[in-house]
């Protein structure tokens, strides 16, 4: 039996089909963050920006000049840091969904250890970064 395999192209065009598709869905959720207080924002606009790049110019450029959401990227980007509010329920949501893993989800200790290592790295970084004070 002679098995077909997929051209490099089509394997290129499905990811990049598949980023954007990412994309979109991070930005949505986004957004949502911006109106729901347990839903972080900025950090999905990262992982937009990061999807785009990737895979459409055209979407990411529009998300770095888009009025919302362009002011969350740029200023994570350009070093400024991100609002305290963002941290908090950055950190907030950080711990309570990776707590919840740990005591509810997995016995398996080595599970529990990565999901500890995790929750560590996420809030160091979180923390270490500057924070953003508005009109300052």
């Amino acid at each position: 039996m002679s098995r077909t395999v997929p051209s490099p192209h089509a394997k290129s065009r499905l990811s990049k089909w598949l980023l954007i598709a990412a994309g979109t869905i991070c930005v949505v959720l986004g957004t949502l963050g911006i109106f729901l207080p347990l839903l972080p924002t900025t950090p999905f606009l990262l992982l937009a920006a990061a999807a785009y790049i990737r895979s459409s110019q055209r979407f990411y450029d529009w998300l770095l000049t888009n009025r919302v959401f362009g002011t969350y990227i740029r200023d994570y980007r350009e070093g400024r840091g991100i609002p305290l509010g963002t941290k908090i329920m950055g950190l907030s949501l950080l711990w309570i969904t990776i707590g919840y893993s740990f005591l509810y989800m997995t016995d398996n200790w080595v599970v529990r250890g990565i999901l500890v290592v995790i929750v560590i790295g996420v809030t160091v970084h979180l923390v270490t970064l500057k924070t953003l004070r508005r009109g300052c």
